[in-house]
C-alpha cells in the first residue's frame, strides 16, 4: 500500500494532533522547574500513561514484530524484559530515587555523593545514552516512511527531529507529558486492531494457513507470486529451491532468471531481484530459522555464534537497562512523591504487559502474510505491511494507515522524552540552567542524531539497536542508583570508576556494532558476539568496579551518609525530605 492516500493522511493526523496537543501543554510551562520536572505536579495514572508512550519506541512498536518474524522464540526475550525492568524500578528505584528530591540524574549524583565532578561524568553519560538511543528512533522514523510512502530516506528523521524539537522546546516536560499519555493510547489501538484483525482472518479461513505450521518442518511460503528488491548485498538461507529464480548477481556471477543449484547459502548481489512463484518456499537471511521447527525452538539466539551468551547478555541488558535510561527516571521525578512513583511503576507494568501481547501476535503473522521481508533480514516492516497484506482491498488500507499513526506515535513520543533528558542534562550542568538554556540545548540534541541516523549502518533491527542503548544504560546508571540508594559504601570515587569502566566498555561495543561492527568469522565468533551483545560483561564488571574501589576508598564515604538514606527511604510524612530545585 505504498503511497496510498489513507496511509499519508493518517501520517499527517497523527503529526498534527502532537503538535496541536502539545501547543495545549504550552499553557502551563512557565519556570524551570515545569520545563524539566513538570513542576512534581503529575498523578500516578497520567504519569503512567505518559511513560508508556515514551517507552514504546519503535523498538517496542515495530521492532518486536520484526524480530519475533526473524528469529523466532528467542525473540521473545525482548519484549519480557523491557516489561521486567519496571519490575525492579517499582522494588528498588521509584520511590527512593523520588524521596532523593533530585530533578536530574546527575542532580541524584551528586546528591548522593557530594561531588560536583561526578555529576559532571553523570551528565556524559545521559547525554550518550540519549544519543544512543535518538539514532535508531530516528532511522525507524526513514524506515516507516520509505516502506509506506516511498518518500527519501532522509525525510524520516528530518521530520520527526523537527516535531520533537518544536514541542519540547515550547513546553518541556510539562507540554510532552500531555503528548505522550495520548500516544500511548493510539499506539495501543493501532497494534491491537490490526492483530485482533488478522487473529480474525487466520480463524475464519483455513487456507491461509496452507503449507504452515509453527512448529512444522517446513520453512513460511509465499502465496502468490512475489518479486523482491535486493538493496544490498545479504546472505541468504535456501531450504527448497523450487519456484526461486534471481536476476542480477548470484554467488558473484551475473545471471538472469537463474535457479538456485542446490539448497544452503547462497550470497545475492546488491541490484538483484528475487522471484518467487505462488507457493514456492522463502529463503531467510543466514543465521535465522530456515523452518518453522527451528523457527518455534529456543536456543538458537540471534544468528552468529554463541546463541546462548547471546539471549543471556539481551536478559541482562533489558531486565537492567530500564532501571538506567535517563527519559524513563526523569519521569519518576515528575510525581507527587514516593508512593505515587511505585503506583507509577505499577500502572507501567500492567500498560506495558497489555501493549506487548500485539506485537508479538503481529511477529507470527507477519512470518506467515509477509514471509518476503526476512529474505533481506529488514523484518523491522513487518508490522507495516502484514496487515494490509493479509487483508487487500480498503480494509487492508484503513489498516495500514491505522499502522502508520501509531508508527509516528512512536518514534515521536520516544523521542521527546530523550530530548528532554538531554536538554535538561546540559541546560543544568554545563548552561545556567535557566528556560532559555533549556531551549537551545533541546534543539543542539534534536539535530546530533539526524546526520549520525543518516550516515551510521542501518543493518541492525531497531530492537537489537536499542537493545544496544539499553546495555549502555544498564553498565552506567543502573550501577550507580541501585548501589547508591541500597549501599551506604559507594564512593564518589568507586561510582565514577564504575561509570568510567562500564561506559567504556559498553559504548566502544556500540559504535564499533553500529558503524559496522567486526569480522566474527575473521576473529573465531567470540569478538563480534561481545560488541553485538556487550551487556552480560560491561554490567557485572561496572558493579564490581564500584564496589571495589569504593571498598578501597571506604574512608572517603559521605559522613551525612545516614541522613541522606533516611530522606531516600523515610516516608514522607515524617516531614524529612526536602526538594532539590533547579535555578529559575
Amino acid at each position: 500500500m505504498t503511497g496510498s492516500p489513507l496511509t499519508a493522511a493518517a501520517l499527517l493526523a497523527a503529526a498534527v494532533a502532537t503538535v496541536a496537543i502539545g501547543a495545549y501543554g504550552v499553557r502551563f510551562s512557565r519556570t524551570t522547574s515545569d520545563f524539566l520536572v513538570a513542576s512534581r505536579t503529575v498523578g500516578s495514572q497520567w504519569n503512567a500513561a505518559a511513560i508508556s508512550g515514551e517507552y514504546l519506541s519503535a523498538a517496542s512498536f515495530l521492532g518486536v514484530a520484526g524480530l519475533i518474524a526473524k528469529y523466532g522464540a528467542d525473540a521473545l526475550w525482548y519484549p519480557v524484559g523491557f516489561t521486567a525492568g519496571y519490575l525492579g524500578l517499582l522494588l528498588f528505584v521509584a520511590a527512593p530515587l523520588r524521596r532523593s528530591g533530585a530533578y536530574t540524574v546527575p542532580d541524584f549524583a551528586e546528591f548522593r555523593l557530594g561531588s560536583a565532578r561526578l555529576r559532571k561524568i553523570a551528565m556524559l553519560v545521559v547525554v550518550v545514552i540519549c544519543i544512543f538511543y535518538l539514532v535508531p528512533q530516528y532511522q525507524g522514523a526513514g524506515l516507516a516512511l520509505k516502506t509506506l510512502l516511498g518518500t527519501p530516506v532522509w525525510l524520516g528523521p528530518v521530520a520527526v527531529g523537527a516535531i520533537v524539537i518544536t514541542n519540547v522546546v515550547a513546553g518541556g516536560m510539562r507540554s510532552i507529558t500531555f503528548v505522550q499519555a495520548f500516544q500511548y493510547w493510539l499506539k495501543l489501538t493501532a497494534v491491537a486492531i490490526p492483530a485482533l484483525a488478522l487473529t480474525a482472518l487466520l480463524v475464519s479461513d483455513h487456507g491461509a494457513g496452507d503449507g504452515f505450521a509453527l512448529g512444522g518442518p517446513l520453512p513460511p511460503t509465499v502465496q502468490q507470486a512475489t518479486t523482491v528488491a535486493i538493496e544490498t548485498d545479504v546472505v541468504v538461507q535456501v531450504t527448497t529451491p523450487a519456484g526461486v529464480t534471481v536476476s542480477g548477481t548470484l554467488d558473484g556471477r551475473p545471471v538472469e532468471q537463474a535457479k538456485f543449484d542446490a539448497p544452503g547459502q547462497h550470497t545475492l548481489g546488491a541490484g538483484s531481484t528475487l522471484h518467487l512463484a505462488g507457493g514456492a518456499a522463502t529463503p531467510v537471511v543466514a543465521g535465522a530459522p530456515s523452518t518453522g521447527g527451528e523457527w518455534i525452538a529456543s536456543g538458537g539466539g540471534f544468528g552468529g555464534h554463541h546463541p546462548l551468551y547471546q539471549v543471556v547478555s539481551i536478559m541482562v541488558a533489558t531486565f537492567l537497562g530500564a532501571m538506567g535510561l535517563p527519559h524513563v527516571l526523569v519521569r519518576f521525578y515528575t510525581n507527587p512523591d514516593g508512593r505515587a512513583a511505585r503506583r507509577t511503576a505499577l500502572a507501567v507494568i500492567a500498560l506495558l504487559s497489555l501493549f506487548y501481547l500485539f506485537p508479538m501476535l503481529l511477529g507470527v503473522f507477519s512470518r506467515l502474510y509477509v514471509p518476503q521481508l526476512l529474505i533481506t533480514g529488514n523484518a523491522d516492516a513487518a508490522v507495516l505491511l502484514a496487515p494490509a497484506s493479509a487483508v487487500g482491498g480498503v480494509a487492508g488500507q484503513l489498516l495500514a494507515a491505522l499502522v502508520a499513526a501509531g508508527a509516528i506515535a512512536a518514534f515521536l513520543a520516544t523521542s521527546s522524552g530523550l530530548l528532554v533528558s538531554f536538554a535538561g542534562a546540559l541546560a543544568t550542568d554545563v548552561l545556567p540552567g535557566r528556560v532559555r538554556d533549556f531551549r537551545w540545548a533541546a534543539v543542539v540534541g534534536g539535530l546530533i542524531p539526524i546526520p549520525l541516523a543518516l550516515t551510521t549502518s542501518g543493518d541492525l533491527e531497531l530492537s537489537r539497536s536499542v537493545g544496544l542503548a539499553f546495555a549502555v544504560a544498564a553498565s552506567t546508571l543502573c550501577p550507580l542508583l541501585v548501589l547508591g540508594i541500597w549501599w551506604r559504601g559507594l564512593t564518589a570515587l568507586g561510582a565514577a570508576c564504575g561509570l568510567a569502566v562500564g561506559g567504556l566498555l559498553s559504548g566502544v561495543a556500540v559504535t564499533v556494532e553500529v558503524a559496522g561492527g567486526v569480522d566474527a568469522e575473521a576473529l573465531g565468533g567470540w569478538p563480534g558476539v561481545l560488541i553485538g551483545y556487550p551487556a552480560a560483561v560491561s554490567v557485572p564488571l561496572a558493579f564490581a568496579t564500584m564496589i571495589v574501589v569504593s571498598r578501597v576508598t571506604r574512608a572517603r564515604i559521605p559522613a551525612d551518609v545516614a541522613q541522606i538514606f533516611a530522606r531516600m527511604h523515610v516516608p514522607e510524612h515524617l516531614g524529612m525530605g526536602i526538594e532539590r530545585l533547579p535555578s529559575r
